[in-house]
């Protein structure tokens, strides 16, 4: 009896093993399954329903989606008839006969539809272009047009083109007849030319990409280009080791400045009269590409607006420049003891009015300025942020904007439309759900197309009449159908290190949650103050699921510093980029007290780009708090990142923040288990600061991991995305579940 026990026992714990094993492999299974790539248009459908507008307004054309059909509807105006974009099975009829296949009518596999008119939709099928005529039912292979050469620019009346020779702009007529305008232009001094971040050099002595630019005006009197000065500009490197073809690395370069640089690219504005061939320079501060001037043309002849920023971003000025008699005027000016990062207007020259949001009252607002007297008004003023001016209606005097925080009681990250009168009157609210909108305006003004939803809700899609918000029709909606035991994130609010501002984030939980076990949390941060991670719509619920599944609780949080709220919201990260994550740790010491499920001594963090500094400062700031990390792609030192982000954010002239901030000079405070990544040819954040951190680990004899992905930019693509993704996920299993990790497992 005693042996037959040994035996059943040994076959109970047996089979105990088993079901581990199993378990552990059906974890990676789920985990795969909520992968974009396998998730969306395969499980779930219309999350956000692109509208595509005729251009006549006439109505608009999209697409839906399900398990079992795709299909192409259009409506029509003014009695909003659905019916379908073109005759989906003789479509599918004319391809099976041309392709020799069974094409079905309910998947016709268009990759990209461009619908020109009825007689003429430009179809991708397997990578081949077609034109069907859904009139009379024919299609023809569409024969490529000539490309506009992009190193011209023709004027709106054809009857000149602007175009670059010898680094200086010329013009020519249709009649071979041709101008030179600019004369003093030479290499590194180049007229008609501009900057681009990602302009690669090859070899010791590339030469930069051409990068040609002019803007004409609409009556074709005058053109405006810009000066491309490279002659003080350093270089920054990569070394390209994944060429098959090489066995040597291929060397890359391109112009970076970083913060406090003054060998930088600059960009200088001028303008050219078209009859007499005068060059016309406004006479503003010499500036970088990173502070270059905006310019915008008038409607009225010879008049242009100009925004210059000082560098550091504490002061800017909005000029108005008449081009024929050169004469320069401020119209309006602001200036910050922190940073100014989002002022943008939009005009309306018949009434002689600017509008422009601006943050001075300490929530940003509507203002109105008079052109002629320069008198500044208030348009709205509330403890709300008003997101996006989405339309100027002249005619009625109305201005449409997107705003969040307005309704109370409701998300702070949830926008709103709202229309106003020019003299901020009858302020009213247009979509008074209380949801997330998505807003897309026809071209006439007269309609608007809404994606609204939360994190909760599925998203509806909605045509709206702009005058009032009534819903007109239903679109669509989001299908959710093809998941199973899934639930929607768990939308929390906590408190702030300041002990009363209202935080919000989001906990993802694996489908198979058991809240009597105590699992890992995950914190998937990024901090950057110009952005906020919140998920306000339905279509931003699924992107940590997949971790999620493996075994843990991953969390998004937007504290103090971040975007999208109150002035001093956002000031807490000026200088103090790395502060981010106190709120954080405050959260999720919060969320252990309300949930017991959740366990603090184990928590990981991971992130890319700004987040992937997130997660290095995360161990290396707070060793005793965060267990595991993985830094992807990360600006681990600030003074070593592209000169505009660090210098907006964190000040100019550099100081002594930068040194205190930098992930590199706490590598001595590192206990945990650190992954850093990076791709080997990412100009966007040069995997130089990965290299430092790694050399800084080394001297501080601290233990780590580093992955390089050679043939990767600053995001991973393909195959090397895959591979990424399956390390990191591994990372966690191994050093914060605590449980042997797989590597091969399937990936659809």
């Amino acid at each position: 009896m005693k042996k037959f026990i040994t035996i059943l026992s040994a076959l109970f714990i047996s089979a105990f093993v088993l079901a581990q094993e199993k378990a552990k492999q059906d974890d990676y299974k789920r985990a795969v399954s909520f992968l974009g790539d396998n998730l969306y248009n395969k499980k779930v459908f219309n999350l956000n329903i692109k509208i595509n507008w005729f251009a006549d307004s006439s109505g608009f054309w999209y697409s839906l989606q399900s398990s079992t059909q795709k299909q192409y509807l259009k409506i029509s105006f003014p009695n909003l008839i659905k019916t379908n974009l073109f005759d989906h099975q003789k479509l599918a009829k004319i391809l099976t006969d041309s392709l020799v296949e069974n094409i079905r009518h309910d998947s016709i596999p268009i990759s990209k539809l461009d619908y020109k008119s009825a007689e003429s939709i430009i179809i991708n099928i397997k990578n081949k272009n077609y034109v069907f005529n859904s009139v009379n039912n024919s299609i023809s292979r569409f024969k490529q047009p000539d490309k506009d050469n992009p190193n011209q620019k023709p004027s709106y009346n054809k009857k000149w083109t602007a175009y670059a020779e010898n680094y200086n702009l010329y013009i020519k007529s249709g009649n071979n007849e041709k101008r030179q305008l600019s004369t003093s232009g030479e290499k590194q001094y180049e007229y008609a030319s501009w900057y681009d971040w990602a302009d690669i050099m090859y070899g010791e002595n590339g030469d930069r990409p051409e990068q040609f630019f002019t803007e004409w005006s609409e009556n074709d009197k005058w053109i405006y280009t810009k000066i491309c000065d490279l002659r003080s500009a350093h270089k920054m490197y990569l070394l390209d080791w994944s060429i098959d073809s090489l066995y040597r690395p291929r060397l890359l370069s391109y112009y970076r400045g970083s913060p406090g640089d003054i060998a930088m690219v600059y960009e200088e504005p001028v303008f050219f009269n078209i009859s007499t061939g005068k060059e016309i320079k406004p006479k503003l501060p010499r500036s970088t590409h990173i502070n270059a001037v905006d310019v915008e043309w008038s409607k009225f002849d010879g008049i242009v607006y100009l925004v210059w920023y000082r560098r550091g971003y504490k002061e800017f000025k909005l000029y108005r420049f008449d081009l024929k008699n050169e004469h320069l005027e401020t119209i309006y000016e602001e200036k910050s003891t922190t940073n100014i990062d989002n002022f943008v207007y939009k005009l309306a020259e018949k009434k002689g009015i600017m509008f422009f949001l601006s943050e001075k009252s300490g929530w940003r607002q509507l203002y109105r300025l008079d052109l002629k007297t320069k008198k500044v008004v208030s348009i709205t003023r509330g403890e709300f942020y008003i997101d996006k001016i989405e339309r100027i209606d002249e005619s009625n005097e109305q201005i449409y904007f997107t705003a969040l925080g307005k309704e109370k009681g409701r998300n702070p990250y949830h926008k709103h439309l709202y229309k106003v009168k020019f003299n901020g009157k009858s302020l009213k609210l247009l979509t008074k759900e209380d949801r997330n909108h998505e807003i897309v305006f026809s071209p006439n003004g007269k309609y608007f197309i809404d994606n609204f939803s939360t994190a909760k809700y599925k998203t509806k899609t909605v045509l709206r009449l702009a005058a009032t918000g009534e819903i007109l029709k239903k679109i669509g909606e989001a299908d959710i159908s093809g998941l199973d035991n899934w639930e929607t994130p768990e939308i929390f609010t906590a408190i702030a290190q300041d002990g009363k501002t209202k935080l919000y984030g989001s906990l993802c939980k694996p489908s198979n949650f058991n809240p009597n076990k105590k699992y890992p949390i995950i914190d998937h941060s990024y901090t950057g103050p110009h952005y906020s991670i919140f998920p306000n719509s339905f279509n931003r619920v699924f992107y940590d699921q997949s971790l999620a599944e493996l075994g843990f609780i991953v969390m998004r949080v937007d504290g103090l510093g971040t975007a999208k709220r109150s002035k001093s919201f956002h000031n807490y990260s000026y200088k103090n980029l790395g502060g981010g994550l106190v709120d954080h740790i405050g959260v999720i010491r919060q969320l252990a007290q309300k949930y017991n499920w959740i366990d603090t001594t184990r928590v990981g963090i991971f992130g890319h780009s700004a987040g992937g500094y997130d997660a290095a400062h995360g161990l290396l700031a707070f060793p005793d708090f965060y267990k595991v990390a993985v830094a992807s792609s990360a600006d681990h030192d600030h003074r070593m990142e592209k000169a505009w982000w660090p210098e907006m954010y964190m000040g100019w002239p550099v100081d002594s923040a930068y040194h205190k901030q930098s992930n590199i000079t706490m590598a001595k405070n590192l206990k945990g288990k650190l992954l850093i990544s990076h791709g080997g040819i990412d100009e966007n954040v040069n995997p130089s600061a990965t290299f430092k951190l790694a050399e800084a680990l080394i001297n501080a004899d601290k233990q780590f991991d580093i992955l390089i992905l050679p043939s990767q930019r600053h995001g991973y693509q393909g195959i090397h995305r895959k591979y990424f993704i399956k390390t990191r996920w591994n990372y966690f299993v191994e050093h914060l579940l605590g449980v042997e990790p797989i590597w091969d497992f399937e990936w659809e």
